[in-house]
């Protein structure tokens, strides 16, 4: 099962996708500018739907292109749903 992410905040550059049991969320991040400030690139991190818990920043983040940052979320994804 491949995410599909779409963009929810154009100004933030943030992007969610759901599968079934866990939430994924990549934001585009910077130093400086009208985003999300932190290390430059694209943060990836999810959260499990089933748990009431904080999220989780996937393995890698930040990413250098949303590209590398969407395919890191498939990959944990799938790795979660043959662990879990």
């Amino acid at each position: 099962m491949a995410l599909h992410f779409r963009q929810v905040d154009a100004e933030l550059e943030i992007w969610i996708a759901s599968s079934d049991d866990y939430s994924f969320v990549i934001s585009n991040e910077s130093q400086t500018g009208p985003g999300l400030h932190g290390d430059p690139g694209f943060v990836a991190s999810y959260r499990p739907d089933f748990l009431n818990m904080p999220a989780a920043q996937v393995s890698g983040s930040p990413f250098s292109t949303f590209a590398e940052a969407e395919r890191a979320c498939n990959a944990f994804l799938n790795r979660l749903i043959i662990k879990g």
